[in-house]
């Protein structure tokens, strides 16, 4: 009977484990889907223009015309956060891929090899990541200027260094695996060990980092909007828009929680799902 009992507890744990993925998995789908959807709408159609200002609709609360709200230009708040958000999602796409490509060809190379290459790469990461991101991103910025294409720059750069050291660790653990040796006895050639053998393997990790980066991506790019020195108007922005709605916090409350909960909601979106991911890896 004890034996049975036991058997059962074996089985329902793994089962408890898959609901709780999927929990994650689909609550994290649901929200990045919702928000991406009208991210990517917003950059060709809106419900309002997102520059036409209007006097006579300063501070409108939020209503079925509006369901936002406006601005103190009169402007359409929700087409501003569609807009706004389909900005930060062009903007933290494009800083994973550079970041993310760059991280693996270094991080492949030099954990394959290792050498006097891997020396000097690795001490080029740590001396990067002896600077608080921020600080380092704001020195970068004042030597290209503001702008949407050098915050890609900019958060590119500072972002290579934490995919280099993801993907170099998953290259040591491999490169000395038994089918990584057979290969080598085999005669196949270094690069199609590296992006053929190798590769394939580390995406299970690799893609959980690439959505935590993106969740890092977005909020780095609205604090720097935030600060002023990211997206630039008449371009909306969730940062420029919170920074913005700061001095109307008790005439207009809505401004603020319209640009705030948009990034919340994408933010704990993405979280959710990239843990959904790495709950699932767990339990195979």
């Amino acid at each position: 009977m004890e034996q049975k009992h036991s058997e059962k507890e074996d089985k329902g744990i793994p089962w408890r484990q898959r609901i709780s993925w999927n929990k994650y998995l689909i609550a994290g789908l649901i929200m990045t889907g919702l928000a991406v959807l009208l991210g990517v709408l917003g950059l060709f159609w809106t419900p309002y223009s997102t520059t036409a200002m209007s006097a006579s609709e300063k501070f409108n609360p939020p209503s079925f015309r509006h369901i936002f709200g406006t601005d103190n230009f009169g402007r359409d708040i929700f087409s501003r956060v569609m807009e706004g958000l389909g900005t930060s999602i062009v903007i933290s796409s494009l800083v994973v891929l550079f970041s993310g490509a760059v991280g693996i060809l270094l991080g492949a190379f030099t954990g394959y090899f290792g050498g006097i290459i891997d020396e000097i790469v690795m001490r080029i990461t740590d001396a990067v990541n002896g600077f608080p991101s921020i600080l380092l991103t704001l020195v970068i910025i004042s030597l290209l200027g503001s702008g949407r294409q050098n915050v890609i720059i900019s958060l590119g750069i500072v972002f290579v260094p934490s995919y280099v050291r993801i993907v170099r660790s998953e290259f040591l653990r491999l490169r000395d695996a038994d089918y990584i040796r057979r290969a080598r006895l085999m005669g196949v050639g270094k690069l199609r060990i590296l992006f053929v053998h190798i590769l394939p393997n580390i995406f299970s990790v690799f893609w959980v980092s690439v959505m935590i980066g993106f969740n890092n991506a977005i909020l780095a790019e609205s604090g720097m909007s935030y600060l002023g020195i990211g997206v630039q108007p008449p371009d909306a922005s969730l940062g420029k828009m919170l920074s913005d709605a700061q001095g109307y916090l008790q005439a207009a409350p809505w401004y603020a929680l319209s640009a705030g909960l948009t990034i919340v909601w994408v933010v704990l979106g993405f979280s959710l799902f990239s843990e959904g991911i790495r709950r699932g890896k767990d339990c195979r």
